[in-house]
């Protein structure tokens, strides 16, 4: 009898994150709020993780269906400080879209107040 094969180690770590470690927090600005009517909802998510595992992570997270994601990673950018050149961090974004009629709440008040 043979052993069961153990995964990569490039894929040995996505299958540990839960979906604490997915979400990290939500984007609110302008623009989110804007599409909020749309009943999208935008997350900064870790950038290991893929849309399958952000979609469960909402789900597990917020009780709600998701019907779809799409994610997007914004590079980083140059930023001066007087003679002091740096770079602003990358980071991976996420933007859900919910089944109609569904919202996600944070203690019984929206997370997006529309």
């Amino acid at each position: 009898m043979s052993k069961p094969q153990k995964p990569p180690s490039s894929v040995a770590h996505l299958r540990r994150m839960n979906a604490r470690d997915i979400l990290k927090r939500p984007i609110i600005t302008e623009k989110t709020m804007t599409i909020a009517v749309e009943n999208k909802y935008t997350f900064e998510v870790n950038p290991q993780a893929n849309k399958i595992q952000v979609r469960r992570a909402v789900e597990e997270i917020f009780g709600v269906t998701v019907t779809k994601v799409t994610t997007l990673r914004t590079s980083s950018k140059v930023r001066r400080r007087g003679r002091t050149l740096g770079e602003t961090r990358e980071w991976k974004k996420a933007v859900v879209t919910l089944k109609e009629g569904d919202k996600i709440e944070l203690n019984g008040t929206p997370l997006l107040e529309v």
